[in-house]
């Protein structure tokens, strides 16, 4: 991968909403060579999307949590994240090696509610649950080293 699109790609990491005019402004390119460079990058799936980050406590999900889930039965079939996809509280979903088979990032409104969402995974996929409720969280979404 070229430098300039490395460039690209921390400018717009920093930034999802910088305009091609700015882009431009930073890498020394021209804003078409920007915006064929970005439409390159989108084409080959490098860049997947542009979301806004939201502040989970405004919309009403201040507690966060992580959830180990290790299976019940460990032949059952391995297919807990299809199980919970429909979970719309569960915001990531990690393959693990150790003793647990996924880390779930969660977000809830509160600890009733975090605990009727363990209810559901538990049900849902046939796994045993180990939580971490989380306290505060300095930092977070860092963007991948260019």
């Amino acid at each position: 991968m070229e430098e300039i699109d490395r460039q690209i790609m921390a400018l717009l990491a920093d930034d999802g909403r910088m305009s091609f005019t700015d882009l431009a402004k930073e890498t020394g390119l021209s804003v078409s060579a920007v915006h064929q460079r970005v439409r390159r990058l989108q084409k080959r799936g490098v860049i997947t999307g542009f979301a806004a980050q939201l502040d989970t406590r405004q919309i009403g999900l201040p507690l966060t949590a992580f959830v180990s889930i290790k299976p019940i039965d460990p032949a059952a079939p391995d297919d807990a994240p299809d199980r919970l996809a429909h979970l719309q509280a569960i915001e990531a979903c990690h393959s693990v090696a150790g003793e647990e088979s996924y880390i779930l990032k969660v977000r809830v409104a509160s600890p009733n509610e975090l605990e009727e969402l363990l209810q559901q995974i538990r049900a849902a996929a046939n796994v045993a649950t180990r939580t971490t409720v989380v306290l505060s969280t300095p930092w977070e979404s860092r963007r991948p080293p260019l």
